[in-house]
């Protein structure tokens, strides 16, 4: 069980660097970023014992929200799937706070906040949490103290390894009511068509 979870661990830092060095790459970057990620993940797969294989990282979107447990930043209380708003979309967006296009759409999302206020929002970051602590203060002013925005922070590598392996940052997950994907973007995107996938 150990031998488990220090290869998920080392394959999330692989995952997380990789990510990292993609933000504001082109992207061909990006897709060589994410097939170095794929081959690193696999090796490290290989490596383990056949009885520790870790579960495979998903190269598609998760179709339908799957069971995760992140943290709310601010207290560091556990947060589920069962957590999760009951009416209205709900956008994941994986970022890292010193991606400049994680900057800009969470800028966009909070100048236009009335026109997308019906959505459910969780910014989920494997980041050092003292950085994420002021990417909304700093970058995304109205949305702090939203009902509907929550930061999350992913501390084993979750959202990688059960929603989705981006090739870029910010990826954006909209999922409906009934859990169900409707639409995902990696990487910047303009400012009209986020809101109108975010309404989708």
């Amino acid at each position: 069980m150990t031998t488990r979870a220090n290869l998920l661990t080392t394959l999330a830092g692989v995952i997380f660097i990789a990510l990292t060095q993609a933000c504001g790459n082109s992207g061909t970057t990006a897709q060589s970023t994410h097939q170095t990620t794929a081959s690193a993940a696999s090796e490290q797969a290989h490596a383990a014992p056949a009885t520790n294989h870790p579960p495979a990282v998903s190269t598609e979107p998760a179709a339908s929200i799957p069971d995760f447990t992140f943290h709310i930043l601010k207290s560091g209380i556990r947060f589920t799937k069962e957590d999760l708003a009951q009416t209205g979309n709900i956008v994941f967006i994986l970022f890292d706070p010193t991606c400049s296009h994680c900057q800009h759409e969470a800028n966009d999302i909070g100048k236009h906040y009335d026109r997308v206020k019906d959505a459910n929002f969780y910014f989920v970051s494997m980041n050092d949490p003292a950085l994420m602590a002021s990417f909304l203060d700093t970058w995304a002013k109205p949305l702090v103290g939203k009902e509907n925005v929550e930061v999350l922070y992913d501390r084993g590598g979750e959202f990688i390894n059960k929603f989705h392996l981006p090739s870029q940052y910010p990826a954006t997950y909209v999922y409906g009511t009934d859990g169900q994907l409707k639409e995902y973007w990696n990487g910047e995107r303009n400012t009209n068509e986020i809101i109108a996938a975010i309404n989708k």
